[in-house]
């Protein structure tokens, strides 16, 4: 965590970072939510399957060309022909739901209709993923506040200030984890109107 400047009166300090380390945890949901899939194909739903190759595990954007060429088709180009079995046997591993077809030179994927079940069961991933945000969103207000504290304790800034400033980062954390519950709502009302 950066290093908070505390001064008497001026709270900006505290306010930029605890916006910095609340935003990290936020812009990680952000792109755990594309992961989700919503009924349209997305090669984001498969750029981080892990791929053994090359004697370590890689991500699936770093050894082929992704692309999504309809709304249920991704297609998965390698650069190197000779890892194409193991794209499959990262793809059938994942929880992507949907069985690979390879050729020799490009894996397809055609995603299936999603069943109810199947879409409840991603609100309920998608759930998770919200909660793990907003426990990261709470960890972050937790350290800053203990640094607040510290300060008050040390006298290095007054009682009243830093009521203040926990006030000030409470209502910091209630704007972060709003947007989290914004974000898991609209995604979850995607997933169920399919």
């Amino acid at each position: 965590m950066e290093e908070i400047a505390f001064i008497e009166g001026d709270s900006k300090s505290i306010e930029k970072i605890a916006k910095d380390l609340m935003s990290i945890a936020l812009k990680h949901f952000e792109k755990e939510l594309l992961s989700i899939r919503t009924g349209r194909a997305n090669t984001s739903m498969i750029e981080n399957i892990k791929v053994e190759c090359y004697g370590q595990l890689m991500n699936l954007r770093d050894v082929a060309t992704l692309a999504a060429p309809d709304a249920r088709l991704l297609t998965i180009q390698p650069w190197d022909t000779s890892v194409i079995g193991e794209i499959e046997k990262a793809i059938i591993a994942s929880d992507l739901g949907a069985s690979p077809v390879n050729d020799g030179k490009i894996v397809r994927i055609q995603l299936p209709q999603m069943s109810a079940s199947r879409r409840e069961e991603f609100v309920k991933l998608l759930g998770k993923k919200a909660e793990e945000c907003r426990i990261a969103i709470r960890n972050s207000r937790k350290d800053i506040h203990n640094e607040i504290r510290d300060a008050d304790k040390k006298h290095i800034v007054s009682e009243d200030f830093a009521e203040k400033l926990s006030n000030l980062l409470q209502k910091i954390t209630d704007e972060f984890v709003k947007k989290t519950d914004d974000f898991h709502d609209k995604k979850a009302a995607e997933l169920r109107a399919l």
